[in-house]
């Protein structure tokens, strides 16, 4: 299709780009080209798991995907964690973008580290996590019902996908010298039932920023595995704006 976008589509923390399968097949069936990176030591990558992982790594692994793929005028799309790596993507690689949409994302000022923005009962809660189950070295996937997977089969699915992930990327600082999104067009997607409560300090930043779109989207926070269809048809949407 003459008319077709070109998406990159990022995953969030203990998921892979295997993630994105059912919003992928929609799009490319209306004529649309998706990539679905798979960030350094999670999915597929899961070998590569290490204490090295930083945020910047997650930059570079989306921002290669881009450069090899020789992709431009992307519509580049961060769920959960993922909207970190496109906030450092938009800064290395404007003029390749189109638009920015932060799907249920989790964002961080420029210098700060995500743990940053978190709840401190919840970073507690994930340090304890992680040197309970590693010594330090990543984070224990939660259960699917976490991410608002409700469905006994969708749940099972991702749950035999997921994987640890690294800590390492929690603590390290968004590469970026700011603002968010780097003047580009941009839009936060809020995944409302049910509603992910760890990114309630997030979304009030974004409510109260200039420049910012923001829609509402009636489904889970893994809203590429709960509903599929009117994620695709927000992104297509979205990308003709």
């Amino acid at each position: 299709m003459p008319d077709g976008l070109t998406f990159v589509l990022v995953h969030g923390a203990w998921h892979g780009g295997w993630c994105w399968v059912r919003v992928a097949d929609i799009l490319r069936a209306e004529g649309h080209r998706v990539f679905t990176p798979t960030c350094t030591g999670l999915g597929e990558r899961a070998h590569l798991l290490s204490g090295r992982i930083t945020l910047d790594t997650f930059v570079r692994d989306v921002a290669g995907t881009i450069v090899a793929e020789e992709l431009s005028d992307v519509v580049l799309v961060g769920h959960s964690f993922g909207g970190l790596a496109i906030s450092g993507v938009a800064e290395q690689m404007p003029e390749r973008l189109r638009h920015l949409v932060y799907l249920d994302a989790l964002i961080a000022e420029p210098g700060r580290a995500p743990f940053d923005g978190l709840p401190p009962e919840v970073v507690a809660a994930r340090r304890r996590a992680a040197e309970d189950s590693s010594g330090g070295l990543s984070l224990p996937p939660p259960p699917a019902a976490a991410f608002g997977v409700l469905d006994p089969a969708d749940a099972a699915w991702v749950e035999r996908r997921l994987t640890p992930h690294p800590l390492s990327t929690y603590e390290s600082t968004l590469p970026i010298r700011g603002p968010v999104g780097n003047g580009l067009p941009r839009t936060y997607v809020d995944c409302t039932a049910p509603s992910y409560p760890t990114l309630d300090r997030v979304k009030a930043w974004v409510r109260g920023q200039p420049g910012w779109g923001w829609r509402d989207l009636t489904t889970g926070h893994d809203a590429m595995v709960s509903a599929p269809g009117p994620l695709a048809d927000l992104l297509v949407e979205l990308g003709r704006t």
